[in-house]
């Protein structure tokens, strides 16, 4: 996530565009570390969000209302003395660092006018909202940082508000091209490196982002460079600080399939063009962005635990399996001791009493063989000791088998069950995960009676360009669903081969389908595998008429033959998903 200076600096445009002059008419503190204000400017209301988060700390403008607690915490009631119904007369960035001011005219008790500072510092877990008179003299904040907790800076009632000389670092709104050239000559850091730790907010995203337009290695170290390439990177560096100076900017997102990787407030030219949208609204990116990666860090946080109990599953499986194998390995040579038994009931006769050893003749291949026995018993007990041994043998050799069998079909459930994991969007996917687990034993039944019954949601839907319909199970029932009820026999079944993956099915309606469609299938059914994270995966394809459930499987098992293969990038970027 790039949240840097730049996102920062757009952030300032944007509310130097639609809030600046505008009132403050609500003022509410929906989160610990949130305050939420809405301002009216020009007939609109808008919402400004400022979180301090130490997780999620951002300024952007929001769509939503959240709601506040029936009680105001105390940061929120100073807020609310000081500076409700004030208007907004000035927003400005300190450089180009993450902390944003907003400067704001209110009349006090007395009706005289006067103005405060409310400033948000973005700086990961030190992150802070920051409340000052017009002096800089700290009135509160929405964390209060003692001498006991910080050493560099208290953030106290009746303190000074200043940035501590340790984080501040080359302004490069200000700096020449020469200026950049003497900073980083020599340095011995990889040059992306050099880049963020010498300017102020320029992110490790923004720096490589910087090497690319100048057509450098990233981890070139800043005194193997040339002059020449020095001074070209110089003017790469300029020249964007200069439109970022002159609020240009080319807002964009890169996502991976359907997961949002970055943002940034400039042109992401390094990454594929195809996994980069552009978009109008920094405010718009960063709201979509943070939601997505907390739904994301959401589903991932609430399927840990079933995350870890299927790993160990697997595991211990696995194991199983493996201890199975050697058992049946182990009796591979069964069979020789029923041709012991039975040489020893043709020719036994001829073995002298008390012989430790035989050498008789194999019928079968008119060789000698030679095996030894108990000299304490006759050659008939010694023929039905090896027949003892093999029929346990055999018995264990089939009882391995059998249970081999099990053990392998349990182990691609579970890893099917893994994969689904790997897809779930919210909690109604965990749900139905979790009852699947416990229809066969994998986690105990809930005891609780009158359990309302799930309500599966529909399965991933997307829509080619020239309107073909493709649909993806979100797990083992909605595959079983997709395939066997939803799907007619003339339209295409996709899957991920030799790997647990969801059912992706094309509604042919007896059209042939244009290679941009099997394509398009073969990426969705990569994407939603256990292969989403390699480059290409090899997908099977064939008539859903062709494609029969394995009897006595889990759902979402089936067979097929004759089935046509292509090999598909995990990449979906390009695919409008219905919603």
């Amino acid at each position: 996530m790039a949240y840097d200076g730049i996102v920062v600096h757009a952030i300032l445009a944007e509310l130097k565009n639609k809030v600046l002059g505008g009132k403050l008419a609500k003022i509410s503190q929906p989160e610990p570390d949130q305050i939420l204000l809405t301002i009216k400017n020009g007939g609109e209301n808008h919402r400004l969000l400022l979180s301090a988060s130490a997780a999620l700390p951002f300024v952007c403008l929001t769509q939503e209302n959240y709601p506040a607690p029936a009680t105001a915490p105390a940061f929120c009631m100073m807020l609310r003395k000081h500076i409700a119904n004030g208007r907004i007369t000035d927003i400005r960035q300190y450089g180009l660092e993450r902390i944003l001011i907003l400067e704001i005219e209110h009349l006090n008790e007395m009706g005289d006018l006067c103005r405060k500072l409310l400033i948000t510092e973005i700086m990961g877990k030190h992150s802070n909202i920051i409340f000052c008179d017009d002096e800089e003299t700290i009135l509160d904040s929405i964390k209060r940082i003692s001498a006991g907790t910080s050493s560099v800076r208290e953030v106290l009632p009746g303190r000074k508000w200043f940035v501590p000389e340790e984080i501040k670092k080359a302004d490069p709104l200000t700096a020449t091209e020469e200026d950049v050239a003497n900073r980083l000559r020599g340095l011995p850091q990889p040059l992306f490196k050099a880049v963020y730790t010498v300017f102020s907010g320029i992110s490790p995203l923004s720096a490589n982002e910087l090497c690319h337009r100048a057509g450098l290695a990233d981890n070139t170290s800043c005194a193997a460079l040339s002059e020449v390439e020095l001074t070209h990177f110089s003017s790469v560096f300029y020249s964007l600080m200069r439109d970022i100076s002159e609020d240009r900017f080319d807002i964009c997102v890169y996502e991976d399939g359907e997961r949002p990787v970055d943002f940034s407030a400039i042109d992401l030219s390094m990454y594929p063009s195809q996994a980069v949208k552009h978009c109008s609204s920094i405010s718009d990116v960063c709201m979509d962005f943070f939601e997505a990666r907390s739904r994301y860090n959401a589903i991932s946080s609430k399927s840990s635990d079933l995350r870890k109990l299927i790993s160990r599953l697997i595991a211990r499986t696995a194991n199983k399996i493996e201890l199975l194998e050697k058992q049946k390995r182990d009796t591979e040579d069964r069979e020789k001791y029923k041709l012991r038994g039975e040489l020893l009931m043709a020719y036994g006769y001829g073995i002298e009493p008390g012989a430790k050893t035989a050498t008789l003749v194999d019928y079968y291949t008119d060789k000698e063989v030679t095996f030894p026995l108990d000299p304490e018993l006759s050659a008939i007990d010694n023929a039905k000791k090896y027949y003892d041994k093999y029929t346990k043998a055999r018995r264990m050799y089939e009882m391995s088998e059998e249970q081999l069998g099990i053990a392998t079909s349990e182990l691609e459930h579970l890893q099917s069950i893994e994969a689904e994991l790997l897809i779930a969007r919210d909690e109604n996917d965990l749900s139905f995960i979790r009852q699947e687990m416990q229809e066969f034993g994998y986690i105990k039944k809930s005891a609780a009676k009158g359990a309302k019954k799930l309500k599966q949601a529909p399965p991933y839907h997307y829509v080619t360009e020239d309107g073909y319909d493709i649909y993806v199970g979100r797990n083992n029932y909605q595959n079983d669903e997709l395939t066997f009820k939803f799907a007619d026999g003339g339209d295409m079944w996709f899957h991920a081969k030799n790997m647990p993956g969801s059912h992706v099915i094309v509604k042919a309606g007896g059209r042939e389908l244009p290679d941009h469609v099997y394509e398009a299938a073969g990426s969705l059914a990569a994407f939603y595998s256990k292969g989403r994270e390699a480059d290409k995966v090899e997908i099977d394809y064939i008539q859903r008429k062709h494609v029969k459930r394995t009897p006595g499987g889990a759902p979402g098992f089936v067979i097929y033959h004759t089935n046509y293969s292509l090999m598909a990038r995990p990449d979906i970027s390009s695919l409008r998903e219905v919603k």
